[in-house]
This record gives C-alpha cells, sequence and structure tokens, in this order.
C-alpha cells in the first residue's frame, strides 16, 4: 500500500483512544509558554533542547523528565489549556471518544489542589463534548512507586469529584511496584463505583498482570506486552476478552522493544487478543493516534482488515454503554466498507 494512501486510510478510520496520559501531552511549545505565565525558568533555554532531552533508554529516565514538564502547571487554567490542546489535536485525527488518564498525585505532592488539577481538566473535556462531539470518560492514576497509603489519600481527595471521575488506574515505575502492593486501595475504590484498570507487563513480567487481573480484579490491561511469553496467560485472556491498551511508539522510545517490527500486537490479534493501539505520551515519543497506526501498520505490514479490527477493539473495549459502542463499531465497519 502507498505511504499516502495508507495515511488517507489512518486519517478515516473513526478512532478512540484508551491509553492516555494527559500530562504526557504536553508539547513543548506549550510547555514553555506555560511556564513563561507563571514565570517559571525551565532547565532548557529552547523548545529545541528541551526536544533534545526526549531520548529516553527506559522508562524511569521518560518519567524524570515527565515530572520536570509537570512542575509548570499550577492553575486551573494551565491544566484546562493542556487538556483542550490534546482534545485539539486528536479531533483533526478523527479521534472521537477518549478515556483519558491524570496524575494527581504529581500535582497534589508539590501544593496544587486536587480541586484545581481535576477542575481544568474537566471543563476542557466538556467544552470538547459540546464543540467537537468528542465523548470521554476520566481515570485517575496512582502513582505505582508511592505507598498504598499515599493513594488512600489520593482516593479520599476525589471523592467531592466522584461525578467526574469514571475509574483509577495505576502507572509510573512499573519494576519492583507490582499491582498487589495496591490491593486494599483498588478494593476501596471498587466500593466508591469506580472501575478498574492498571498498566502491568510493559517493562515488568507476565506475573504482573496475572495479580492484576486476579488480585486488582482490573477490567482491562494496561499495555500487558509481555502476555505472550505465557500461554495460560494468553488464553485467559482470550477467554475474557480482557483488552490490552498497546502503545507502539511508547514502547519504542522506551526501549521496551528494540525495534517496532518487533512488536506483538499482529501476533495479538492472530491469536484472538483484544488488542488496541493508542499513543500514551504522545509529546515525549513522537506520535499521537493516527501515528501510532501508520508506524505500526508500516513495520508489521498490517492489512485494512486488521486495522479494522484495531479500531473496532478500541470502541468494544471503553467503557461507553452498550449502544454506543455499537453505533461505533458499526461507523468504522461501513467506514472500511466504503473503501472497498
Amino acid at each position: 500500500m502507498e505511504s499516502i494512501q495508507l495515511k488517507n486510510i489512518i486519517q478515516g478510520i473513526p478512532k478512540a483512544e484508551l491509553h492516555l496520559h494527559i500530562e504526557g501531552s504536553f508539547e513543548p511549545e506549550l510547555m514553555f509558554k506555560i511556564a513563561q505565565r507563571n514565570n517559571i525558568t525551565l532547565d532548557y533555554d529552547s523548545v529545541a533542547s528541551l526536544k533534545k532531552a526526549y531520548k529516553f533508554n527506559n522508562l524511569q529516565e521518560f518519567l524524570d523528565i515527565y515530572y520536570i514538564g509537570a512542575q509548570v502547571l499550577i492553575h486551573e487554567q494551565d491544566f484546562f489549556d493542556l487538556t483542550w490542546a490534546y482534545l485539539i489535536k486528536v479531533h483533526e485525527q478523527n479521534v472521537v471518544h477518549v478515556e483519558v488518564f491524570f496524575d494527581p498525585q504529581t500535582h497534589t505532592d508539590r501544593g496544587i489542589a486536587f480541586e484545581t488539577v481535576i477542575t481544568g481538566i474537566y471543563k476542557a473535556l466538556e467544552k470538547a463534548k459540546s464543540e467537537l462531539n468528542i465523548s470521554y470518560r476520566l481515570i485517575m492514576s496512582y502513582l505505582r512507586h508511592l505507598s498504598e497509603e499515599e493513594a488512600f489519600k489520593t482516593l479520599e481527595s476525589s471523592l467531592p469529584f466522584k461525578d467526574w471521575i469514571h475509574g483509577v488506574g495505576l502507572d509510573s515505575s512499573e519494576v519492583g511496584n507490582p499491582p498487589s502492593k495496591f490491593v486494599n486501595v483498588f478494593k476501596a475504590s471498587a466500593a466508591q463505583g469506580y472501575k478498574l484498570v492498571a498498566h502491568a507487563g510493559e517493562e515488568g513480567p507476565a506475573d504482573y498482570i496475572w495479580e492484576a487481573i486476579d488480585i486488582l480484579n482490573v477490567e482491562r490491561i494496561d499495555h500487558g506486552n509481555r502476555c505472550l511469553s505465557d500461554s495460560k496467560l494468553v488464553n485467559r485472556l482470550v477467554e475474557e476478552q480482557m483488552p490490552l491498551t498497546l502503545c507502539p511508539l511508547s514502547n519504542l522510545e522506551l526501549k521496551v522493544l528494540e525495534n517496532l517490527e518487533d512488536h506483538p500486537v499482529a501476533k495479538m490479534l492472530d491469536k484472538g487478543i483484544l488488542a488496541t493501539i493508542h499513543s500514551d505520551d504522545p509529546a515525549y515519543f513522537g506520535g499521537y493516534m493516527n501515528e501510532n497506526y501508520y508506524e505500526t501498520a508500516i513495520a508489521l505490514n498490517l492489512n485494512v482488515s486488521q486495522l479494522e479490527q484495531l479500531a473496532a477493539n478500541a470502541f468494544e473495549a471503553s467503557w461507553l454503554p452498550k449502544e454506543m459502542k455499537e453505533k461505533h463499531i458499526k461507523s468504522v465497519h461501513d467506514y472500511f466498507q466504503s473503501l472497498e
């Protein structure tokens, strides 16, 4: 398939993004603008020098710079601007539904009120819903390098805003911080009506995926790359149609794999796993949804039916009500039929 033709096909696909950290969509240009507005001096003298720092050998190196960037976010307007910039971008890429992670602890730990963070994000999501016709769900993540006790404080802070938050997740440094470390706070979060997801099996072993499913009782696994090393786990994922939200360009940038040609998503589809593609932290990893679809399609020589399956899977894995899922999945199938 011609490169331009493939890009045009991908542009036209109605898409759902289920694995996106809003702080990871912080483009350098906006970061400098907000830093200036808040009288904060960054460690970099230009957008170009900051972009040069976006070369990572592992997850931790990325997290270090991710947290530096987050330091400039102080006011409600900052969180609004960050979220709105992301939503404008994905609207241009025909993303019609987003399920967005935010990391309250990244901000509350430096004295920013939970309310300030969530209000800015929420207002942007609501604006996109009315003006751009993008539906959304909001997921509050616990930082796994911190204690479960800290996560409980975050859960407590979230309760006045329960109507705005649809679920909780688990992110940050995976190795050495297994899902089981957070069993009690996940149980308490479920009791508050929050849906549950967790990052597992990105840099951590397949055992972490088992823990996320059996101990935390999640309904979706974020990443899950390592599942193919365990055939029993693969059978379980297929049997339960447990979704995996994979992030190919993120995996490449963080050296989870050396080459995109080694990405497991095509093998997962072949095995019947409900695999999906997303952008994770697009400002840092060189691509939003369309770039992730395109680069993965090129690297793995994906055919049109595999692209169709990935797009339909994402709506199937979403937290939209059944009738909305069916409507979007039909729009995916109708779109691909129109290409024939």
